[in-house]
């Protein structure tokens, strides 16, 4: 048995885009490569996906947006996340995102994007070379 952490996913589906299949999708490829796995389910804000982030201790967050909120929903996680002290955690997503808008959502700190048709073992071979375990914070302070 390794002692290496397995790393801890929080999957989300942010604004009131209520298509969840993919998400779904990506949430069972993920636990079924060995990755710890929270779904958060469907209407989301940034908020509170950050907190579940914080409360759940994830070492990342993907994102599912097919809405269209894309540019205002993605950065509005990451700040989210930044007001928690949170930063380090990795955030990066999937949907229907035009490939003109991926460099300015890596702009604001979306690590990667995944668009439809990408595979589910690409997502998981990124998680793997991507995705570290966050520091251990010491309860001992």
């Amino acid at each position: 048995m390794s002692d290496q952490k397995v790393l801890r996913i929080l999957i989300a589906k942010a604004g009131l885009d209520g298509h969840d299949r993919g998400a779904k999708i990506i949430a069972r490829a993920l636990r079924d490569a060995g990755f710890e796995v929270i779904y958060t389910g469907l209407h989301q804000t940034p908020e509170m996906i950050a907190e579940a982030a914080v409360q759940e201790d994830v070492d990342a967050v993907g994102l599912s947006i097919l809405s269209g909120a894309h540019m205002t929903l993605f950065p509005a996680v990451i700040e989210a996340l930044k007001r928690r002290g949170a930063d380090d955690i990795t955030v990066f997503g999937g949907g229907i995102i035009p490939q003109d808008d991926i460099p300015l959502l890596k702009q604001t700190g979306v690590k990667e994007i995944f668009t439809p048709g990408v595979s589910t073992q690409t997502i998981v071979a990124w998680i793997r070379e991507h995705v570290r375990p966050r520091a251990e914070v010491s309860s001992d302070a």
